[in-house]
């Protein structure tokens, strides 16, 4: 047992956040740590959540769960595999490829202009919080910039969400794709800003 990954504290914290997210994100997850660090390393992430009342086996994927949750999982994998900024940026991106919505997605709305339009809709289809924005999209000078107010979560999540990005416009300019964060609520900003170029 890793109970000391996260301390009570942290938990509760986490927990009293406002918002829900769908279980959807606990599965790809679990299958990142799965493909990264084997049979061993998913069981002791399936041992902290179990610790904090919430087993992997029975979280639903279309269900809602607490946001805070969310704060929980990710920070328990930091922990327990030591991960960097990068490596939650390749989570992201995995992801962004083994979500079953947006695979759907991605093959009926294949230009970016579609992408801007249906984005703050699907954002509404796993976060019941916060409101994403298409702020601006220049496609003769290749970049889009994303907005996300109203959300605070943990700065991990900031990281994973740069290579989900990065993934989902990947998938439609078939070229080389960049995402930086521009604007953070963890770091004194009114809302999260992404700013991806290709």
């Amino acid at each position: 047992m890793e109970k000391e990954i996260i301390s009570k504290e942290e938990f509760d914290k986490l927990m009293a956040l406002e918002g829900e997210t769908r279980g959807l994100g606990f599965k790809t997850e679990a299958k990142f740590v799965l493909k990264e660090e084997g049979e061993e390393g998913l069981k002791r992430l399936k041992e902290v959540m179990s610790d904090f009342g919430y087993p992997y086996e029975k979280i639903s994927p279309m269900e809602f769960y607490p946001l805070g949750l969310l704060g929980v999982a990710l920070l328990a994998i930091k922990r327990l595999f030591n991960y960097d900024d990068k490596k939650f940026q390749q989570m992201g991106e995995f992801e962004a490829k083994a979500s079953l919505i947006i695979r759907l997605f991605m093959k009926y709305f294949v230009s970016l202009d579609r992408v801007a339009k249906e984005a703050p809709k699907m954002w509404r289809k796993y976060y019941t919080i916060g409101n994403l924005k298409v702020a601006e999209l220049n496609k003769e000078k290749r970049y889009i910039i994303i907005r996300i107010e109203n959300f605070k979560l943990h700065p991990i999540l900031c990281e994973v969400l740069k290579g989900y990005y990065v993934s989902i416009v990947k998938m439609i300019v078939k070229t080389s794709v960049s995402c930086e964060e521009t604007r953070c609520v963890h770091k004194g900003g009114e809302w999260h800003e992404f700013l991806i170029k290709w």
